[in-house]
């Protein structure tokens, strides 16, 4: 469970996040918005990468300010750009680093290695340069690393921005397959179809939340009431 409890931020002069209250439970949520509404600032707070100003941010009742190893634990966190959450040679590689700092033995690294490499498709690719692979396979790559340390919670921020149709089909089907909750900031709207719940936020505020075709048909008219 994660709750937001008056949370707000600021970002020089510009107030970014207003007095935020959010309860978070469902398997799926969605969080949309135009660029500059908060939504990735918003995101941020969730594991710990941003400290807000005022408010609380908890997960599971640890508080991402305060405990932010703990909650980074449990809240594992993919950002627009893959190639940019690639940090080693080989596919192997990048995901193994993910696993160093956890208190494993050899015998179940190496395990959770392999078995993470047959989920996502990528046992062919183990040695292959990270960095050479397709934009789709990329986007494997970045969900494998961060979720071979089984988080409970999975924060994408936009990480169908750099996708193709065919790569956006892959990314949901690969998000709905998964057993973590997830919490999904997007630009693609269709994505959201078979969501729980739609968070939508303006001006660093939420404006509307509700069920996917509701909180989306707002969203559009909230945007259509800008081009006139």
């Amino acid at each position: 469970m994660i709750e937001l409890r008056g949370v707000s931020h600021r970002l020089g002069q510009r107030q970014v996040l207003s007095e935020i209250d959010l309860t978070l439970g469902e398997s799926r949520i969605g969080v949309i918005g135009a660029n500059g509404s908060g939504k990735s600032t918003l995101a941020r707070t969730l594991n710990g990468l941003i400290r807000p100003d005022r408010g609380t941010v908890l997960v599971d009742g640890l508080d991402a300010a305060r405990q932010t190893q703990q909650v980074r634990r449990r809240v594992g966190f993919m950002f627009s750009d893959a190639s940019a959450q690639i940090l080693m040679p080989t596919v192997a590689e990048d995901i193994a680093l993910s696993l160093r700092d956890l208190r494993l033995d050899a015998t179940e690294r190496d395990a959770r290695l392999a078995a993470t490499l047959a989920t996502y498709g990528l046992e062919e690719y183990a040695d292959h340069p990270a960095q050479l692979l397709s934009g789709g396979q990329k986007q494997l790559l970045a969900f494998a690393a961060v979720l071979v340390r089984e988080p409970q919670v999975l924060v994408c921020d936009e990480p169908s921005t750099l996708l193709d149709l065919h790569n956006q089909l892959l990314l949901r089907r690969t998000i709905a397959g998964l057993a973590q909750q997830v919490v999904l900031l997007t630009h693609h709207l269709e994505l959201l179809d078979d969501f729980d719940r739609v968070v939508v936020m303006d001006a660093g505020r939420v404006v509307h939340d509700g069920p996917p075709p509701e909180a989306v048909a707002f969203y559009r008219a909230l945007m259509g009431e800008r081009v006139r």
